[in-house]
């Protein structure tokens, strides 16, 4: 385990396993932790794996901030000067794609491939939301006490994360066991991180010009979803028409954490395109 500093004096928690070429990853949120240790695993004797957690999240010292997409792009860079990598593939899950793909379009020069897991494409986030909490609600309340049990728990209550996180995985029998393993351990969501960078891409994603930057960014992307991801793909569509060098593999029978429920699916998928 390593300490980033930020240009701004952020000590950032990191990790770096594996062995091969650089492969830098972005963890979803906004708010929360890595919970990549899975995925370094699964690719540990293909890349050079470098995790960490975002600023005021996680392991990462708490700050006040600024909680901007700018400032989180200038992080992963220090993460990349810090490694002393002139360039990486960058794999980013859920916000963490977002993430990812905001840096590929500030710094493309730095870019060798980017791996986009379970985003929402560049679409407002109006075109999406509504159905994905129709079926955050209708999974949840399979079980209406333990929608009751989420309704009253406080937002940044640990067992409220289990059940919140439970409806990502098709595999209902074992849906609170996976999401229990993404709690641990427990570092408490940062709210405040959450409710700034949510609403940044509310104000943000979706414009004309964000469009115009996906069509003239020049790296290969692989695209990589759950089909049982209860957020719309089809709201990917949108990234997958604008890029000019993509590909993209839906595993059937996976939730919005891919390599969970099918980590030789997710692994076929993500070597080539570090390769």
């Amino acid at each position: 385990m390593e300490t980033v500093t930020t240009d701004d004096g952020v000590r950032l928690w990191a990790s770096r396993s594996g062995r091969g070429e650089p492969l830098v990853l972005c963890h979803g949120g906004p708010g929360l932790w890595d919970m990549f240790e899975d995925v370094a695993a699964l690719l540990a004797d293909t890349a050079t794996v470098v995790r960490w957690d975002q600023r005021g999240c996680g392991r990462s010292e708490r700050c006040a901030g600024p909680w901007t997409t700018e400032r989180f792009v200038a992080d992963l860079d220090a993460v990349r000067r810090h490694y002393g990598l002139d360039r990486m593939a960058l794999l980013g899950h859920s916000w963490g794609a977002q993430l990812a793909l905001s840096y590929a379009l500030e710094r493309p020069e730095r870019v060798d491939a980017l791996i986009y897991v379970s985003g929402t494409g560049i679409v407002p986030e109006s075109d999406w939301h509504g159905p994905y909490k129709e079926n955050f609600l209708a999974r949840l309340g399979e079980d209406p006490e333990r929608l009751s049990r989420w309704q009253d728990l406080p937002k940044d209550d640990r067992e409220r994360a289990v059940l919140q996180w439970s409806v990502e995985f098709e595999d209902r029998g074992r849906a609170l066991e996976h999401a229990g393993r993404m709690a641990d351990p427990w570092f408490g969501v940062n709210t405040e991180c959450e409710t700034a960078l949510n609403a940044e891409s509310r104000r943000t994603w979706g414009a004309p010009q964000l469009y115009d930057d996906c069509r003239a960014l020049d790296l290969p992307v692989l695209i990589v979803d759950g089909a049982q991801d209860i957020r719309p793909r089809s709201a990917v569509d949108s990234l997958e028409r604008a890029l000019t060098d993509v590909r993209r593999v839906t595993l059937p029978e996976a939730g919005h954490l891919p390599w969970v429920e099918d980590p030789k699916g997710f692994r076929e998928a993500v070597v080539p395109a570090l390769r």
